[in-house]
């Protein structure tokens, strides 16, 4: 890649950095880490049974809990695919606040993000990571059957992504969690929700749309869907059938749909079946089960939209209006009040949270978002804002904190939260609400995580959740003598519970179905206070009012409701369970009851002596002249990678050698890179253009510094580069006597400026950011090859006529000397490669307009998944001011695009077309140009 190159992807990966940062994670998604700690942790490691736990030495007291418990359970975990033993890290990775787990190849290993979420299951977040993960470490040894020998690691990985879907992966998982466990997420109504309301309200999806998403409409998702499917095919034959049908992919690896056919060879059906007979089925079941419910009819007092939006935790203020934190498919997290008409006034927008949250009183929004280190994204925080809505005033209540699910005294002084520190002590905490300063911590002797508090009327009690193993509980604290359990421990989903008159309204599912419930604090009887079809969730009272304000689940996401404190009793549990057969397949019981209480031996993990770890050697095709092999390393920490290769030159028949790392333990990144190559070159003579040869040494150094900031829904990010390479040059073959022989020292610098704004799931592209590229290039130490370049770009996005739609703005302009004169470093007019040039470059003016078509979600049988049409219109200049104007554009023209899944593989193709018109001056027929980009 050359070093423009380099630089522009950069840029990308800068821009994707800002996006990704924005991004609300859900709690055990899957997202792959390749970010660093930084250089002040102190790692330490524990091996046992093949496993080897690599943590920081604050995690010293769960890292041996959880080496006991890997090694007890793995054999249960594995047991369905005739795995019993295994060999790989685990990182435990406490710096970050976003919950999260993965086992990944190339390097293998597994990494689990420690601190717990504050709404997840019902019980232990450390086993559950456990029992989840060490089911993918099965999946992958099965499919690999254990070897890693000689380093097929890469090919192993890529080969899974485009073989096997998502679904299984994570279905699998997902019924072992639950099948071996008092808890798992099979367990829950509200994880399947979406997928029952869908059903129930008449929605069919076809398979391509279930498995991989919309971006108009709220889906299963492929953990649900796959844990459905999983279930529904372990039901019918039996508790081995992954195995045989594993067993089967590798040992015919190389073909087309390798899953759908192998698990059609085993049941008589493939995938798209599968998911038909499964959704069948489960329909059928919850038609079954609605029928035996009493449920309620809301009133929904938001507007309706045209794509999935959901409006979290509605307060009623004393103007009437309603607050709620508004988050869609077309517009990322903002707060918003709605009057009665409907009518939705914007407030402002917010940051990345674990979870929607937020607290209300005295004229005052508390919250909690996710910011991130600038330069080690490994570690990160959750800190504490507030916005008073009298002065319009906004605050920063805690910095570089741990700090979840704050709630706000109704007098406004004070705030409670849970804060979660680096060993995974959990505590209830208050704050001063002006000062942010910590006043008071709750006890918490038994460690138990603690989740969503909420202070009474006077500010004197706070009710809380508690987890453990043996499952949720509902607590109060507050003086001495008024700590208490209200609701022991089991496996109900109780969340954010809220005072409301004599009692404690909260979230559970004793009906079979999520719904708000009220326990008298005197006489501890529960009743309920809804009786929703799909899921309620979130009370809070209506002030001067018996009733109370939630939120109620709908096809297209959550809606505000009303209803009047009319309690009722609990109900009947009607939960329909699809993970019982697998749970009697596997009879083991909970896999935790029984783990050992050992102790292991630890002892420091160098990083130093731990920099390498080769793991794969994969094939490298550069183009139709250049091939060859590649050795990649990467250490487990992320912070040093290598590599070796040999390419042949079919063109020049000879061998190129090459190998480098990066360093990015540092603040700065290091990157060198050496390579041993052929070149040829041409030259003029008085007998005509000759043909030289010969081979040179290349050295490249580069230092980059990638920093990113994020507050509220802004993002900025700032990278400064500079690179420098010495050649010299030998064996040389037909070359004049003036033939140069060394390069010395070219200096490139570069630097980038990016801010965005949050963006939505359906924009296209920002709606409002700026971007500044600067980069300087010249030739200090070498007076034979004298010339120098700079080059400036800006883009500038703005908001379209549309929602989604997106207006460029880009000028771009370079000056360049000697040897340089010739080089392109700016953006250039679309079909600038297909038309001949009248003069040298020197400036760009871009404008392009991006918009949504149609969002279709159609899918073409098993060809492809359409997921949206877009399109563009552009009026590009060159040399403006010179060369054209704004009345004679160079060119001008639209695209259209697609994105699709084809094939029904994971990999999203943007498959477009271009259509390039270009002023009559300079004599060029009309362009078409075809893209085809592909992201996994």
């Amino acid at each position: 890649m050359t070093e423009k190159n380099n630089i522009k992807a950069l840029i990308i990966k800068l821009i994707n950095i800002s996006i990704l940062t924005v991004i609300s994670h859900t709690a055990f998604a899957q997202i792959f880490g390749a970010e660093q700690n930084p250089l002040s942790v102190k790692w330490r490691q524990i091996n046992t049974s093949g496993f080897k736990l690599i943590y920081p030495d604050e995690l010293e007291k769960e890292a041996q809990r959880m080496a006991a418990t890997i090694s007890h359970i793995y054999p249960y975990v594995g047991s369905s695919l005739n795995r019993q033993k295994t060999s790989i890290p685990i990182l435990l990775q406490n710096r970050g606040v976003i919950a999260n787990g993965f086992v990944q190849l190339a390097p293998k290993k597994s990494e689990f993000y420690t601190t717990p979420p504050q709404q997840f299951d019902s019980q232990d977040w450390l086993n559950n990571l456990a029992v989840h993960e060490l089911r993918h470490v099965a999946q992958f040894d099965k499919l690999t059957n254990g070897k890693a020998s000689p380093f097929p690691e890469d090919i192993y990985f890529a080969w899974f992504g485009v073989s096997i879907p998502l679904w299984f992966f994570e279905g699998d998982a997902v019924t072992i969690e639950t099948a071996l466990t008092n808890s798992g997420r099979g367990r829950q109504p509200l994880w399947v929700m979406p997928y029952r309301a869908a059903l129930l309200e008449g929605r069919k999806f076809s398979y391509s749309k279930a498995n991989f998403g919309s971006n108009k409409d709220i889906t299963p998702g492929y953990y649900q869907l796959g844990y459905l499917m999983a279930s529904n095919i372990r039901k019918d034959f039996g508790r081995n059938i992954f195995d045989s049908v594993l067993t089967d992919i590798r040992k015919r690896p190389v073909r087309l749909y390798p899953f759908s056919n192998s698990l059609k060879k085993f049941t008589g059906k493939g995938t798209r079946q599968s998911y038909l007979q499964t959704s069948a089925l489960i329909k059928k079941e919850w038609e079954a089960q609605d029928k035996n419910l009493k449920t309620q009819t809301y009133p929904t007092l938001n507007k309706a939209a045209g794509y999935a939006a959901s409006y979290f935790m509605p307060v009623k203020l004393k103007n009437e209006k309603i607050l709620v934190l508004k988050d869609s498919k077309s517009e990322a997290a903002y707060f918003v009040l709605i009057d009665s008409n409907k009518k939705e006034q914007r407030l402002f927008g917010i940051g990345p949270q674990e979870q929607p949250w937020f607290s209300y009183a005295a004229n005052t929004i508390v919250w909690d978002e996710i910011r991130y280190d600038p330069r080690y994204r490994q570690r990160s925080y959750s800190v504490i804002c507030s916005y008073n809505m009298s002065t319009k005033k906004f605050k920063k209540l805690s910095s570089r904190s741990r700090l979840f699910s704050p709630a706000i005294s109704a007098d406004g002084k004070k705030i409670v939260a849970v804060k979660i520190d680096l060993s995974n002590k959990c505590n209830l905490v208050e704050l001063d609400a002006e000062s942010g300063k910590i006043i008071n911590t709750f006890a918490n002797p038994e460690n138990l995580i603690l989740q969503t508090p909420s202070y009474d009327s006077n500010g004197s009690l706070v009710a809380y959740i508690s987890v453990s193993e043996k499952g949720k509980a509902l607590r109060i604290a507050g003086a001495e003598d008024k700590n208490q359990v209200l609701i022991k421990e089991s496996q109900q989903q109780l969340s954010r519970p809220i005072y409301i008159d004599q009692g404690i309204a909260f979230n559970a599912h004793y009906n079979g179905i999520d719904n708000i419930y009220r326990i008298d604090t005197i006489s501890k009887k529960i009743s309920a206070l809804s009786a929703s079809k799909y899921g309620a969730f979130n009370p809070s009272k209506i002030e001067g009012a018996e009733k109370i304000l939630f939120n109620n689940y709908a096809a297209s996401g959550y809606e505000i409701s009303e209803t009047d404190i009319n309690p009722t009793p609990s109900g009947r549990n009607s939960f329909v369970y699809f993970g019982a057969p697998t749970q009697q397949q596997e009879n083991t019981g909970n896999v935790f009851l029984s783990v050992p209480d050992s102790t292991f031996t630890s002892r420091p993990y160098k990083t130093l002596s731990h920099l390498f770890n080769v793991h794969s050697i994969i094939p490298v095709i550069e183009d139709e002249y250049q091939f060859g092999l590649q050795l990649k390393s990467n250490n487990l920490l992320n912070t040093f990678d290598f590599f070796a290769g040999a390419d042949y030159h079919r063109d020049l028949n000879r061998f190129e050698y090459s190998t480098g790392f990066s360093l990015k333990t540092f603040y700065p990144i290091i990157r060198t890179t050496y390579r041993n190559r052929p070149r040829r070159g041409f030259y003029n003579t008085k007998a005509g253009v000759l043909q030289g040869d010969w081979r040179e040494n290349y050295v490249q150094l580069q230092a980059s510094l990638p920093l990113s900031i994020n507050a509220r829904n802004h993002n900025y990010n700032f990278s400064v580069n500079t690179s420098t390479s010495y050649t010299t040059r030998y064996m040389p073959e037909n070359l004049p006597s003036n033939f140069i022989t060394s390069l010395a020292f070219p200096m490139q610098y570069n630097f980038t400026f990016t801010h965005t704004v949050r963006q939505a799931e359906r924009d296209i592209a920002p709606k409002w950011a700026q971007t500044l590229r600067l980069t300087y290039v010249h030739q200090p130490f070498d007076d034979q090859l004298a010339g120098r370049l700079f080059a400036a770009e800006g883009f500038l996005y703005f908001p379209g006529l549309a929602k989604n739609h997106s207006f460029l703005t880009n000028f771009n302009y370079q000056t360049a000397t000697g040897i340089r004169r010739y080089d392109q470093e700016i953006a250039t007019v679309y079909g600038y490669n297909n038309i001949k040039a009248t003069s040298t470059l020197n400036n760009t003016l871009l404008f392009n307009y991006r918009f949504p078509i149609a969002f279709p979600d159609a899918e073409i049988g098993p060809l492809a998944y359409i997921r949206n049409l877009r399109g563009t219109l552009f009026c590009h200049y060159e040399n403006f001011g010179t060369e054209t104007n704004l009345s004679e554009p160079k060119t001008y023209g639209f695209e259209l695009r697609s994105s699709l899944n084809v094939l029904r593989y994971q990999p999203i193709v943007d498959l477009g077309a271009r259509f390039v018109f270009v002023n009559k001056k300079y004599n060029q027929n009309p362009i078409l140009e075809l893209i085809f980009n592909y992201s996994f």
